[in-house]
Parts: C-alpha cells; sequence; structure tokens
C-alpha cells in the first residue's frame, strides 16, 4: 500500500468514526420515524457539468443509496424516494428507456446476497401502478421485494410509476370494490352490520400504496424546489418540509443532519399538530 493509498484508508476511518459520533449526539433528541426524498436535479447536474445524459442519474442512484445508509445509521426506520413519477412517463423515450435501465440494475444490484438490502436488513418496498412498467423492470422490481421480505430493520420505499392522485383513486377504488363485495354476500345475523355506511378515511388508507409506512415526518426535496409534484399528498398533512438549493447528486450526510437538526427544533409543534389532525379523523 503507497503513501496515498494509507492516507486516504486513515481519512476514511476517520470520517467513519465522525459521522458516528454526530449520529450518537443527534440521537438523542427525536429522530424522525420516515424520511421521504424527492430526489430533484440529475439532469441539472448534467448540464452544470457539461456531462453525458443519464451520468447525473448514476450518480443520483449512488447517492439515494448512501443516505439509506445514513438513515440506517442514525435509526430512521422508514425511506421514500419518489424514484419516477407517472407524468416522466411523457418525457423523451431514450431518457425514459436509460432511467428504465438504471432501476432495473439497481433493483438486480440490491438482489444480491452481499447488497446493503442483506448487511443493512432493509426491507424494499414498491409503490405506484407497476403494470405502467416493462416486464423485465418488473421483474426485477418484484424479485427484490420477494429477496427482501424477511429484512427487519428497515423499510424502503421506491415510488415508481407513481403519482399521489393516481394513488388516491386507486385507494378508493379498491375500498369501495371492498364495500360492494361485502354487501353482494349473503347476509347474517350481525356479521355484516354497518356495511351500508358510506367509506370512511380508515377504509382507504388501508388501500393506498404507502400504508406499508406510517406519514413522513420530514420531506427532503433538493435543488431548490418547494413542492411537493403530487407526491404523498395524502401522507403529508403534518410532514416538514426541508427543500435545500443543493442538487440531488451532491447530497450528502450533512444535508440530512441538518434535515433532521430542523425536524427536531420543530417536533413539539409538529407532533402536537399530529395527534390534532389524528383527533379530527
Amino acid at each position: 500500500m503507497n503513501n496515498f493509498s494509507k492516507v486516504r484508508s486513515v481519512h476514511q476511518k476517520l470520517s467513519n468514526l465522525f459521522r458516528k459520533g454526530v449520529c450518537k449526539v443527534l440521537q438523542v433528541g427525536p429522530i424522525p420515524t420516515h424520511v421521504a426524498f424527492i430526489m430533484n436535479g440529475n439532469r441539472r447536474y448534467d448540464q452544470k457539468l457539461n456531462l453525458a445524459k443519464g451520468t447525473g442519474h448514476s450518480i443520483g442512484i449512488l447517492v439515494m443509496l448512501t443516505m439509506l445508509m445514513h438513515c440506517c445509521d442514525l435509526g430512521i426506520r422508514y425511506v421514500t424516494v419518489y424514484a419516477f413519477s407517472i407524468d416522466n412517463f411523457k418525457r423523451k423515450p431514450e431518457e425514459v428507456e436509460r432511467v428504465m435501465d438504471l432501476l432495473k440494475f439497481t433493483f438486480e444490484l440490491l438482489s444480491e446476497k452481499n447488497s446493503i438490502a442483506n448487511l443493512y436488513s432493509v426491507k424494499f418496498h414498491f409503490a405506484g401502478n407497476l403494470d405502467l412498467l416493462s416486464e423485465p423492470v418488473k421483474n426485477a422490481a418484484k424479485e427484490l421485494m420477494a429477496n427482501t421480505v424477511n429484512n427487519s430493520k428497515a423499510v424502503f420505499t421506491f415510488c415508481v410509476a407513481y403519482t399521489s392522485t393516481d394513488e388516491m383513486v386507486s385507494a378508493i377504488r379498491e375500498a369501495c370494490d371492498e364495500r360492494r363485495r361485502a354487501m353482494q354476500e349473503p347476509k347474517k345475523t350481525d356479521e355484516n352490520y354497518g356495511l351500508t355506511k358510506p367509506v370512511e378515511v380508515v377504509d382507504i388508507e388501508k388501500h393506498m400504496y404507502m400504508a406499508i409506512a406510517p406519514h413522513p415526518d420530514i420531506v427532503v426535496r433538493t435543488a431548490g424546489e418547494n413542492r411537493l409534484s403530487n407526491f404523498l399528498l395524502w401522507q403529508t398533512a403534518c410532514s416538514q418540509l426541508y427543500s435545500t438549493p443543493t442538487l440531488w447528486p451532491e447530497v450528502n450526510f450533512w444535508h440530512l443532519v441538518l434535515a433532521v437538526l430542523n425536524f427536531q427544533r420543530n417536533h413539539f409543534y409538529l407532533d402536537k399538530q399530529k395527534k390534532l389532525l389524528e383527533m379530527l379523523l
């Protein structure tokens, strides 16, 4: 090992040790249960550095996996990313194909035994209309879910072929279909009591794509945008939106630290609002 490699190795060990120390300090305060990311700025990153198209998305995947590891180190149990919107299918066919190929490669990589999925015991889940995906991408997603179903430390959700409006329409349709099927069953004493009641919020929520996770505590959006862009609209009534001007491929551990610190500063107010909303519902 040459001197440069030795210095690099020592620097890496010190950086890891420092990050662990920061995590320990943050864990003295309240830690969010669920953090969601809107990964914005991949294409702008290519333009900014005059890189080949798609480079920002490739680097963005590495950043996404790194952020997952940081979240696990902090004790954040649920992590969700807005990976591909239904509206993104309207982009140029070659761009859509490039992103789909990258996602398929990522799903296959995470399905391997020595991937971070198993090293960190992360269960992978998909939210969205998977029927809009090509068969190879859909099969890779299903295989990843099957291979990580027994992992229990954290739950990572890819929102792919997703919009919040599609999620709500799908959940309402399924809730109504469920009620209709129940009403068509032969009547039995007291067993079908209340079937003619209107569909309630709880009936809809259990059919949401995101029913697997609690509502996000923090939604992090990069590249200086402050809108949700049809992402988790149902689930973010009491979530804190943390926006940074940094492009997604440039995001690092310290952006997560700042988001968590901001959450801790406002935790009492956010917790109070959540409890009030629960009472109203």
